[in-house]
Formats: structure tokens, sequence, C-alpha cells
């Protein structure tokens, strides 16, 4: 026997108008997270420049690139349940497409991203065709299988550079007069594409897909026997997932002006899952925060040692422990709760 909701929770909410407000149209504490996230990134930029200071606003463009690469691991780790071992494939497919349309075709920033996105897709729908029948440790290894094979295939083609890679990328061309030579435009630009994948997934979220993807990483089995077929969407999850990689790993040769196969290796896939895991898994701003704290962590002990490697395991370990949820997924509950004290004194208030 169900229990009648209680009177707050039935009672419409009211704006100071006195009209009543859907609980749609009220930003969660999620949202307000995020908006910290994009505001605070805006407010880094603004002072980096104001103080001249190329090498931070670099490393700020770095994080957000790779918080892409974590976004996609999110997708498939906290909203469909897979664990993505080989990401970091698709992350330096974007990249070495990238920097060979820009060293040898053409400096257009949007043909560059374009070619990535498409190489993306279609290295993702081959490679979702050959994991997504795979479940568990399995998926996870055949992943990491792909994306090892694909790594050494570069590493030993010399038309490809090899082992050195491809050095000398020109900067790519996004506007009249804005090139990613431009530290300051070029950080804008990527917030903006970080921001718009961030705000696609979010959407995707609350659509049927994305409630879809929900159920089959709670019940795939429940979910199928309601008729729905799990696997085209987790191959759809897969392969958008793959674009997300693919398109953040394109930016990379426009920021650094050069391509290597460790862009495909298991560390930086690794450091992928940490960001997400430490940000706060299933959370989609979780993985922004985790790279921009882990980058930026990573650029401070560096400075003292070679060894920050052991500097992010312990502090990894120290947050599986202590916090398994990850900083979001413990700070946006106890936001959410002082939003929602907040509202109720307001609303109780004569």
């Amino acid at each position: 026997m169900s229990t009648p909701a209680s009177s707050s929770t039935l009672a419409p909410r009211r704006n100071a108008l006195g009209h009543s407000t859907p609980a749609a149209t009220r930003r969660s504490a999620t949202s307000w997270l995020a908006i910290l996230f994009f505001a605070g990134a805006l407010l880094f930029g603004a002072t980096a420049l104001a103080l001249g200071d190329v090498f931070y606003l670099r490393l700020a463009t770095e994080a957000l690139i790779f918080g892409g690469l974590a976004l996609s691991v999110d997708l498939l780790l906290g909203r469909v349940g897979l664990l993505p071992l080989g990401q970091a494939l698709f992350f330096g497919l974007g990249a070495y497409v990238s920097a060979l349309v820009l060293k040898h075709w053409s400096d257009s920033f949007w043909l560059a991203m374009a070619s990535a996105l498409a190489f993306s897709m279609v290295a993702g729908l081959i490679g979702g065709l050959i994991a997504i029948r795979s479940k568990g440790v399995y998926f996870a290894l055949i992943s990491f299988g792909l994306a090892q094979v694909l790594s050494k295939v570069i590493y030993n083609t010399r038309e490809l550079g090899a082992s050195d890679g491809i050095i000398g990328v020109p900067a790519a061309a996004v506007a009249p007069g804005l090139n990613s030579g431009t530290p300051e435009g070029f950080f804008l630009v990527v917030l903006a594409i970080i921001g718009a994948v961030y705000l696609g997934l979010r959407y995707l979220m609350d659509t049927p897909v994305g409630r879809q993807l929900d159920a089959i990483r709670t019940n795939e089995h429940r979910v199928a026997f309601l008729g729905v077929d799990p696997w085209r969407y987790k191959l759809a999850a897969f392969v958008a997932a793959a674009c997300i990689a693919g398109t953040s790993g394109a930016l990379y040769p426009m920021l650094r002006g050069f391509v290597s196969p460790e862009l495909m290796f298991f560390q930086v896939s690794g450091n992928a899952i940490i960001n997400v895991i430490v940000g706060g898994t299933g959370t989609l701003i979780g993985p922004l925060y985790g790279s921009a704290i882990l980058t930026g962590l990573r650029s401070v002990v560096g400075s003292f040692t070679a060894h920050h490697h052991i500097v992010i395991g312990v502090m990894f370990v120290i947050v599986v422990i202590v916090m398994p949820r990850g900083l979001i997924g413990y700070a946006a509950p106890a936001l959410q709760r002082w939003l929602d004290a907040r509202r109720t004194r307001k609303e109780t208030r004569p």
C-alpha cells in the first residue's frame, strides 16, 4: 500500500507574484554546479588574460579538452553501465585526423573538426559492433584491446610519424582574425564546444532515449522483457561517446601543435576514468570538475617531482574510499537540501 505524498510535495510552488512555478522550471543543484563551473572557467580565463599568463590559459584549455574525453566515458560508464578501458582510441583517432587535415589539406578549423567527427563515428560504429555484444569485464577488455591494436599500428606506421607522431601542426583558422594560436580566443572556442556537448548530453538524458539508457544500466534484462532492444541503445550510446571523444581529440593538435601514439595508450583512458570517478560518475558535470582538478594537480605536483602519478593515485584511492560517489555526488545533494530549505522558508514567509 503506497503512502500518501506530503502536502509540501503536492502543493504548487509559487513565485514572488503568487503564480505557481512548475518544478521543471526550477534549477536543480546540478544545474547550479554546472553554471558555477562554466562561470568559474570564464573568470579563470579573464584573470589569466589580465595577468598575461599564457601557460595557465593553455593548461585550462587542455583540461577542458580532456574533460570532453571524460564526458564520453561518463556517458558509457555512468549512464549505460559500460566500462570503456579504450576510449583513448577515439580521442587519439580524432587528434590524428585533425592533425593530418590541418597539415596536408587545409587550415580550416571546421573542416578538421568535421573530418574527425566523421572518422570517429565510423570507428565508433565498427568498434561498437565488436564490443557491445559482450558485457562487464569482457566489454572492458575488448575496448582496451581495440585501442591497443590501433595504437600499435600507428606506432609502427612511418607515414604517420611512427613513434614520433606528427609535429609542426599549423594553427587552425576558426574565423577571420581568430585561430587556435590565439590562447584566449581558442580557450573560449573550446569552452563553447565542451559546454555545447555538456548541454546536449543533459538534454539527451531528459528524453525517452536517456531514460532507456538509465533503465539498461539498472536492469538490462527487464528492459528486454518489456520489448525494447538494449543492444541498439547501447550501440547508439557507444557511437555517441566515440564522436564526443573524437571531437575532443581533434582540438588537441590545435592546442599543442603535435600528436603522438601515446594519445591512444591506456594511460589516457585511465586518466579519463579517474576524472569521472573523482568528479562523480553519472553526474555529467562531475567529469569536467574532475578533469580541471586533476589537470591542475598534475601541473602543480609535476613542477616539484616527476613522480606526480603517485600523488594522483593516492588521491584516487582516498576519494574512492571516502567519497565513492565522487565530489559532485556528495556536493549536489547537500546543495539541493540547502536550496529546498531556502525555497521552503520563502514560501512560508508571510
